[in-house]
């Protein structure tokens, strides 16, 4: 679209016309405007896989692994590819903007949403989220830059006021969104949260720094249901209020503008944005639709997806077992209620229903078949609450088909549709005039007799019956705004019945629709938990028979979600106990832990290797057991520190104090603020094995750079083991006489090589003249240091053998030099080999 077009559009246009573009038409889709051929635009969630406008289980989508695993990968030419698989998903959907990617920062292992975010460190947020953009702009599709800014977690995430100073701002929680704009974003979305006492929806960085010092051209966006005021946030440089209709700019904008309140020009420049953001992706009638690349055959993104498995899993820990002798083994044991029902992404607003999920357990048992035999047993209960009943549990009783009937009934209780559904999960049933009650019925014939639990969310008059036996029957009110838990997660009552085993009992789950109260209506029910000590027993015989124990562990979709923090990091139920015991008789126990973000694992040196999988998305078991056979290389490093316990963790508040969070540790987030205390974490920030050993023999920089420019840390390793690899080359930089309060060490690049056995490679990494700045408050400006800084090169902010030094003046010339390790140095990396 040329540049003056969206100009002559708005000229077209009414004053009336023109607000009415500024608040959406729907849930999801902008409003058309004939006049000027502008068609509606549709949005969708994201990042883990583009579920389109409909919260519907039969609507399946490609689900990748969660941000927290792509940011572990450190691979933005991955990335890319993924971004480009969403573009192509997008396109399926027919959805022009995808809410992603998150780049809210991981300041404490117990944000609720660590899952969706990508990492702890500002640059590496930064790096990856820019590769996403890329590659989902690259197909036509827009990217989300979200949520603008230290919206990094859940309590009182509607209204919390974060306290952050101005260089924090800008050097830790602002970069990642700058490096969005230098990527091309088309659109940013601003938080629900205040910033130093305003809301984000009328906060002055949206016009300073975002679209005046950095040049962002696109739409700034609400979170949804975000706006509460009209004037204020019109006035600031927010472009369209989501969702619609209905809202303050639909209902005061018009007079806002007409008594001079707002002016002219200010609409006129939101509707120039919109225009734009319409050109882009294909939505004006003058612009061709946007030409991505051919979509892929599902083979081919099925081994995308299990690329990005492989490279986001972390080693953590290896004694040698892995990768498997698949020679040595005819009995594999395979543990834990995770190896069945892994958990493949996070909770929340941005969940999709996966075209397929493959688990751990049939993942290794397709890759051993005819190898050896695989046992399962599940071990103890995790305590989650009951799962939503679905085709493996139970029918619909009117067609007899896997799955639940759901009936829209009128005030009388009569029937106006009924369909069969996949899931007990029905967040979404169609509304049609006079529906009063929404009702989700399931034939249900239990394996195994018992106090079932039994349970139904929503919110309002609800009911649930057992074979004509009233269970639950109340008026349960709505206790909060967030939409994710009103909408997504809504909580109800619990009740327990007894159940013969195989003798069929018919469940029906009433819900009164009222307003203000949504109409997601969730049937769950499980049965009996087994006792844990007979549970873990189980497991331990069959470990204690197995050439290899592989225990699955893992949060549960409670544990880790949007809408609520996390208040702890052990790993629910006794899984510690099972891990324990399954180690204490089989002396190759393998742990796979299955989490969003970092948990605490106590037993980490009684095990022989930790191997951390995230929460890997749809081809989960494929995958693993690909890593598990060594027919690939894990090929993760932690984006996050983790801590051995949450009480060594320096940075952990998440709740607010009298409405007000304080990010008083200012600059010093995650791997900088344990450097800071002194204290050593489980796993540092950067860590993660492979299959094979390397060793860092020198590292060349320039004797003097020029702070504007940079300079390039040119690494030379060795691979020291017996298999080709992938080696993750990290730089820090510090600058410990520096006048001005800065981390003890910060990232300023990285660069991945590979290698065969005993073959050597130099990786290139370039450092960036902002690495080598601070944000000057005096000034309100980046600030130049000169003098001496130190170069660290490793494989992990805890991990760096070599070291060089470089001046830095204001017009510096190069000159190389290479600085070769000391012999400490060489022993550090032994350590390793």
């Amino acid at each position: 679209m040329a540049d003056e077009e969206p100009d002559r559009l708005v000229d077209k246009l009414s004053p009336r016309q023109k607000v009415r573009l500024l608040t959406g038409g729907t849930t999801w889709r902008t409003r058309a405007e004939p006049a000027v051929g502008l068609r509606e635009v549709v949005t969708s969630d994201g990042p883990a896989g583009v579920r389109g406008e409909a919260w519907d289980e039969r609507v399946t989508s490609v689900l990748l692994p969660s941000a927290s695993a792509l940011a572990a990968s450190w691979d933005e030419q991955l990335v890319a590819e993924l971004g480009g698989l969403l573009a192509e998903e997008a396109h399926r959907k027919g959805v022009h903007v995808v809410l992603a990617p998150n780049l809210n920062l991981h300041r404490s292992p117990l944000a609720g949403r660590h899952f969706e975010c990508f990492s702890e460190d500002p640059w590496l947020v930064g790096r990856i989220g820019a590769a996403l953009i890329r590659g989902l702009q690259a197909g036509g599709v827009a990217a989300t830059a979200k949520h603008l800014v230290a919206n990094d977690s859940e309590t009182g995430r509607l209204t919390v006021d974060v306290r952050v100073d101005e260089r924090t701002l800008r050097e830790v929680f602002l970069a990642p969104f700058e490096a969005a704009v230098d990527a091309g974003v088309w659109a940013v979305m601003a938080g629900y949260n205040r910033v130093n006492g305003t809301t984000m929806s009328a906060s002055s960085l949206l016009a300073r720094p975002l679209k005046g010092e950095w040049g962002f051209d696109g739409v700034v966006i609400s979170d949804w249901g975000a706006l509460r005021t009209a004037v204020d946030t019109a006035n600031a440089a927010l472009d369209l209020a989501m969702p619609g209709p209905g809202g303050p700019w639909d209902a005061l904008l018009d007079d806002a503008v007409a008594a001079g309140q707002v002016p002219e020009a200010t609409i006129d420049d939101k509707v120039r944005r919109l225009l734009l953001l319409a050109g882009r992706v294909g939505a004006l009638d003058e612009t061709p639709a946007p030409r991505g690349r051919t979509p892929q055959r599902p083979s081919h993104a099925r081994r995308l997806l299990h690329r990005a498995v492989t490279a986001g899993a972390v080693l953590l820990h290896n004694d040698g077992v892995l990768p498997l002798r698949e020679a040595e083994l005819s009995t594999v044991a395979v543990i834990g209620a995770h190896a069945v029902t892994p958990r493949v992404q996070g909770g929340g607003s941005a969940g999709v229903f996966p075209e397929r999920v493959v688990p751990p357990l049939d993942g290794i048992r397709e890759r051993l078949r005819g190898r050896a035999r695989v046992v399962h047993a599940a071990g103890p209960d995790l305590g989650a609450p009951p799962a939503p009943l679905g085709p493996r549990d139970c029918a619909d009783p009117r067609s007899g088909a896997p799955g639940v009937l759901l009936r829209m009934l009128d005030a009388d209780g009569n029937e106006l549709y009924a369909e069969h559904r996949h899931s007990g999960r029905l967040l979404e049933p169609a509304l049609t005039d006079g529906a009063h009650t929404v009702e989700i019925s399931a034939l249900l014939t239990p394996e195994k007799a018992g106090r079932w639990a039994f349970a139904v969310g929503g919110f309002g008059r609800m009911s649930l019956t057992v074979d004509g036996h009233r269970i639950i029957d109340g008026t349960f009110p709505r206790r909060t705004d967030d939409p994710a838990v009103v909408h997504v997660n809504p909580p109800g009552p619990t009740a327990h019945h007894h159940l013969t085993e195989g003798a069929p009992v018919l469940v029906v789950a009433r819900r009164e629709l009222a307003p203000d109260t949504g109409r997601a209506t969730v049937l769950t029910a499980a049965p009996p938990a087994p006792r844990a000590e007979e549970a873990i027993a189980e497991a331990v015989a069959l470990a204690r028979a197995a050439d290899v124990a592989i225990v699955v562990v893992g949060t549960t979709d409670g544990s880790e979600s949007e809408g609520h923090d996390r208040t702890t990091l052990a790993l629910p139920g006794h899984q510690d106990d099972l891990v324990r015991a399954v180690a204490a008789v089989n002396s190759r126990t393998v742990v796979v832990v299955n989490s969003g973000g970092p948990v605490e694992l106590p037993w980490r040196y009684a095990v022989d290797a930790v191997l951390l999988t995230w929460l890997p998305g749809q081809e989960a078991g494929g995958a693993l057991a690909q890593i598990l056979c060594g027919d690939t290389e894990p090929g993760g490093r932690l984006p996050t520190t983790w801590a051995a316990r949450l009480d060594d963790a320096p940075v952990t508040a998440t709740r607010p104090v009298d409405g007000v969070l304080r990010y008083d540790e200012g600059l010093h987030v995650g791997h900088r603020a344990w450097l800071r205390t002194g204290r050593a974490p489980a796993y540092w920030f950067g860590h993660g094995l492979g299959y094979t050993t390397w060793r860092y023999e020198n590292v060349t920089v320039p004797e003097v750079a020029a702070m504007d420019g940079g300079f390039t840390v040119s690494v030379q390793v060795r691979n020291t083991g017996g298999r080709s690899g992938r080696e993750v080359v990290q730089v820090y930089l510090s600058r410990p006489d520096s006048d001005v309060d800065r981390p003890v060490r910060w990232l300023a690049g990285y660069a991945a090589v590979h290698a065969a056995p005993g073959e050597t490679a130099r990786a290139t990494v370039e450092i960036s003249g902002r690495s080598l700045r601070h944000w000057s408050v005096e000034e309100h400006g980046w600030a130049a240091e000169p003098g001496r800084f130190t170069v660290h090169v490793g494989r992990s902010a805890g991990d760096l053998p070599l070291t060089a030094h470089v001046q830095v003046r204001a017009d510096g010339t190069r000159q190389d030099v290479t600085d070769e390790p000391q012999e400490s140095a060489l022993c550090a990396v032994r350590r390793h080999d």
